[in-house]
């Protein structure tokens, strides 16, 4: 950890170009934490190739006596091995990315509890430019760390995703296949500078970041389904929905008005739309629907989630600079 007084002093010239003032300071402050995200990063990369092109590969190879017909003739334990592997993976992208943000988050108030932060404000280093580098510099290896993570995502659940039932609405890949895993860690890097300006120290405000972004990961795993209109299907359509498609509510209605689910399912087993129609007759009723997200929902879904993430990231951010200005005004 260098102090503060050596912020104001750019490194020799002849140690070759590299950050200098300020973005090396902060480099050094944040380098446990940058040692941890880049083994972080390095380690899941490796294990999602050997899962693409090793673990695959071995669960696509026919196995000996197969026909040759039968195009789904899979090894059956390397595809468990597989899928449990992209399970694995896509909660480790999901929960833990943002604990290494809120790590480099709450480092600030590491500053603040030993001084040095107070230090470099006497020298040529306001405390507004001290936080906005703080928090730029961890920015821009936590988006260019999980840009790469959920990409690499993205190319192994693609493949055979539907023979291991991990489906595109499950809380994981919700995540970890598209920008709002980038939205998560810097919420997490938001509300650990946050924390650690408001308490000062560096474990309690790690301990509290993590805990309140675990809740609101999980609240939010819970209502992202609502952050967008469903598709309702209507009688024998109601009756055949894939499991690709996110099922939501169900339900009939008799002929008097009433919702009866008790029935339901007897007239699931209807081989064609006439016999389902027959069937609902018969049990008095006049009308069946099921409210779905189909996978084209993933997007929009996604996307609503993340810019809720982006949101309380802002709130985070803003109320950080406003705590810091508030503090500093009275000194």
């Amino acid at each position: 950890m260098t102090t503060a007084a050596r912020a104001t002093i750019a490194p020799p010239s002849h140690d070759g170009p590299r950050p200098r003032g300020l973005t090396w300071t902060v480099l050094r402050l944040h380098r446990p934490a940058l040692l941890v995200w880049t083994a972080y990063v390095l380690l899941l990369a490796g294990w999602l190739l050997w899962l693409r092109f090793v673990t695959l590969e071995q669960a696509s190879t026919k196995l000996s006596g197969c026909p040759l017909s039968e195009s789904d003739c899979t090894d059956a334990e390397a595809m468990m091995a597989f899928g449990d592997g992209v399970g694995t993976t896509g909660t480790l992208i999901a929960y833990l990315t943002y604990g290494v943000a809120a790590w480099a988050g709450a480092s600030l108030g590491r500053e603040l509890e030993r001084g040095t932060a107070q230090l470099a404000w006497t020298q040529s280093v306001t405390p507004t430019r001290w936080l906005a580098t703080g928090l730029a510099v961890p920015a821009v290896a936590l988006t260019l760390g999980t840009t790469v993570l959920f990409l690499l995502y993205r190319a192994v659940w693609a493949p055979k995703h539907d023979m291991y039932g991990y489906q595109w609405y499950n809380p994981e890949p919700m995540v970890a296949l598209g920008p709002l895993t980038v939205a998560y860690a810097l919420c997490g890097l938001a509300v650990g500078a946050l924390v650690g300006l408001a308490l000062k120290r560096a474990l309690p405000a790690l301990a509290v970041a993590f805990g309140f972004m675990v809740l609101f990961h999980v609240y939010l795993d819970r209502n992202t389904r609502w952050l967008w209109p469903t598709e309702r299907l209507t009688g024998f359509a109601a009756t055949t929905v894939p499991d690709s498609a996110e099922h939501i509510d169900l339900g009939v209605i008799t002929e008097s008005g009433v919702r009866a689910d008790d029935v339901l399912l007897n007239c699931f087993g209807a081989e064609s739309e006439a016999a389902f129609s027959a069937c609902m007759a018969n049990h008095d009723l006049t009308g069946l629907y099921r409210d779905v997200h189909p996978p084209s929902h993933f997007w929009p879904l996604h996307l609503m989630a993340t810019g809720v993430v982006l949101a309380v990231t802002a709130l985070a951010a803003v109320t950080a600079f406003w705590l810091l200005r508030r503090r500093t005004a009275t000194r």
